[in-house]
């Protein structure tokens, strides 16, 4: 089977090595595991589970808080996701980004903002032979992914300036130029005003991608939700209603996250 790009299981994959790394992308996505949700994600038993976190322990990748979770430890390259509730929202998304996955026939994924990145957590891949290949864990920036831009879209000019003209961005690589700003202002707005962001090839050659913000209860953005195709379907899908199917799919996930006791900010509700 053919991915774009091509991100393909290796001929000779190694199991235990695939699930050590998946339980690294976890830890640094969602920030903390339980030794049975570590199982469960795997599809392993809770023992087998145990000795791949042990192996992450003693590398220095894991470390045990004092409830017994499972944490980043100080040899994770890249920090976590930094939020309570990503692992809430994945579960919450999940059903309806399979639905959104078997209307259009697409790859289908969730991203949250980290700073002027989004990491993807989840993808529903689409059954074509020709598709977007999986996602999960990817950091890409936000400026030039449709769902973070829809994201982008939703922020105060100051915490663009911050973002993006600041002598930090600077230092981090994340400088938009003077001759480049006025556009990418100019874009958000267009975002803003349609409710919804494209990607024509800004991140990877051959792949287009559509994407529209998630709030919670209270209006504030929580994440994204995606459908990435290969360019020569874009203007199929877009013409056979992926706008009005993916708002839909939007409300519908958009009562579930109201409905749970998380706010903006990652903070639990009092009850």
């Amino acid at each position: 089977m053919q991915n774009l790009p091509a991100r393909r299981k290796p001929t000779y994959s190694i199991e235990a090595v695939d699930n050590a790394l998946q339980l690294l992308q976890l830890l640094r996505d969602v920030g903390s595991l339980r030794l049975k949700d570590a199982a469960a994600e795997l599809g392993v038993a809770p023992s087998t589970a145990h000795r791949l976190l042990a192996m992450l322990v003693y590398r220095g990748f894991a470390v045990q808080d004092e409830t017994r979770r499972y944490v980043p430890g100080p040899a994770m390259g890249a920090g976590p996701a930094g939020f309570s509730w990503t692992r809430q929202l994945r579960d919450l998304a999940r059903p309806h980004m399979e639905l959104l996955c078997a209307r259009t026939n697409e790859t289908v994924n969730l991203m949250i903002r980290v700073g002027t990145k989004v990491r993807f957590l989840d993808t529903v891949e689409s059954t074509n032979i020709l598709r977007v290949g999986d996602r999960q864990g990817t950091l890409l920036p936000a400026h030039k992914a449709s769902g973070g831009k829809a994201i982008l879209a939703e922020l105060d000019p100051a915490v663009l300036e911050q973002l993006f003209r600041s002598p930090n961005a600077e230092l981090a690589g994340d400088y938009i130029p003077d001759a480049e700003y006025p556009a990418f202002l100019r874009e958000l707005e267009s975002v803003r005003a349609n409710g919804f962001a494209a990607n024509f090839e800004g991140t990877e050659e051959g792949i287009s991608a559509f994407g529209m913000a998630l709030h919670n209860g209270k209006g504030m953005v929580v994440g994204a939700l995606s459908v990435a195709t290969p360019v020569a379907r874009f203007r199929k899908l877009f013409d056979a209603g992926l706008v009005g199917v993916m708002m839909e799919t939007r409300r519908q996930l958009e009562i579930d996250i109201a409905a749970n006791p998380v706010d903006g900010n990652g903070t639990p509700k009092p009850e």
